[in-house]
């Protein structure tokens, strides 16, 4: 049997771990000055892999936060998956050949879908395609705007392009700590037929545990980002979650 697996979250900006509530750059809580520290704190404690975002790049359309990402990939044990900013094959192979393990592409998956589809081709599992969604439909370009693409249309057609892997974000639960939308992520999964990472509202580990349930039909896994933070559990129990299901 597979393992769920947990990604603890470190989302950048200007340098520091930040949380944005559903994305709104006003909205904002530092939780640390060093991302690396952060990372470190989790390999500690034994997370498999780490989720990393650079919000700066998310919202630039370039790499801005890379080198903590770097230093993270290249001196800690756990996995390092990076988003936010990548837009170009150069910025896929600057990552992939620095020892990242999965970049994730999303607005470009909208913006620029045969690049997306050239990169599936090239890197196959280690590219994970990012789906963030409100009311059901695709957001791109760090939530700044919504488009008339379904998500799960989106994820479908991307599947058929080689995607295995697929991260799914509900905004409007984001930072909420209300819940996942486990409905739509266990939608999502079933549409695609592939591996799918929760991403979002998750806020004890009861949430975790109702995710885990869906194992089987391809929900492989949550990001946990403010829970963390704010000590609504600690990472060493919600792995034993994953270790379990």
């Amino acid at each position: 049997m597979s393992q769920f697996i947990i990604y603890p979250a470190i989302d950048m900006r200007g340098g520091k771990c930040v949380r944005l509530l559903q994305g709104d750059y006003n909205k904002e809580t530092v939780y640390g000055d060093s991302p690396f520290d952060m990372a470190k704190t989790f390999d500690d404690q034994g997370a498999s892999w780490i989720h990393m975002v650079d919000l700066d790049g998310a919202k630039e359309g370039k790499l801005v936060n890379h080198q903590h990402v770097i230093d993270a990939a290249t001196k800690l044990s756990a996995k390092i998956q990076i988003g936010g900013g990548i837009r170009t094959e150069e910025d896929v192979e600057y990552y992939l050949s620095n020892g990242v393990d999965r970049v994730i592409l999303g607005s470009a998956a909208i913006s620029n879908p045969e690049f997306v589809k050239k990169m599936l081709a090239a890197y196959g599992e280690k590219i994970a395609i990012g789906i963030d969604a409100k009311d059901g439909y695709v957001s791109t370009e760090g939530w700044l705007n919504t488009s008339n693409v379904k998500a799960t249309e989106l994820g479908k057609e991307l599947a058929a392009a080689g995607a295995e892997v697929f991260i799914f974000t509900d905004i409007a639960t984001d930072g909420m700590l209300s819940g996942p939308n486990v409905e739509a992520i266990v939608e999502m999964a079933k549409a695609t037929n592939k591996r799918v990472i929760a991403s979002g509202g998750v806020s004890s580990l009861k949430d975790l545990e109702t995710l885990a349930e869906y194992e089987s039909v391809g929900v492989s896994g949550a990001i946990v980002g403010k829970a963390l933070y704010t000590n609504q559990f600690s990472l060493t129990e919600a792995l034993k979650v994953g270790k379990e299901s």
